[in-house]
């Protein structure tokens, strides 16, 4: 095959191609950009958006003993990283002292200290919540 026979075979095939393949149409393009997704921001009218719940309180209180299971127990339950062990009276009274007392824990454990994050992972518990998980872990009041 000489090069003139070899470029023509080339073209034919980058011109089949060309014919081949359908061009979107401005719907398909539009359609294809369309977002996923919607924001809306709580108090401001979100057209065609259902009604979802905030994720503040999340379906109400929660008990201590679930609280403390679900985001507590993984480093509190060992001591990991030098928190104070669940039902450690001493060491619990100890961090208390330095802090102010429960409500002292309360505000670091909402801010966060050292490695622990704010809220210890549960970002949708309430300061009630909180509050009654650390007090079932310390026995404080």
């Amino acid at each position: 095959m000489n090069l003139t026979n070899k470029i023509l075979a080339v073209a034919a095939t980058l011109t089949f191609w060309a014919f081949t393949a359908q061009a979107a149409t401005n719907d398909e393009i539009a359609k294809r950009l369309e977002p996923v997704g919607q924001v809306c921001v709580q108090g401001k009218e979100c057209a065609g958006m259902e009604v979802v719940a905030s994720a503040g309180g999340a379906g109400g209180a929660k008990s201590p003993d679930d609280v403390i299971a679900k985001h507590c127990n993984a480093c509190h339950g060992t001591g990991l990283l030098n928190s104070p062990k669940i039902g450690d009276a001493a060491a619990w009274k100890t961090r208390a002292d330095k802090e102010g007392g429960v409500d002292g824990l309360l505000a670091k454990a909402i801010t966060g200290i050292n490695a622990m994050p704010p809220k210890g992972t549960c970002a949708d518990c309430s300061d009630d919540d909180l509050k009654g998980a650390i007090q079932k872990m310390s026995g404080l009041k």
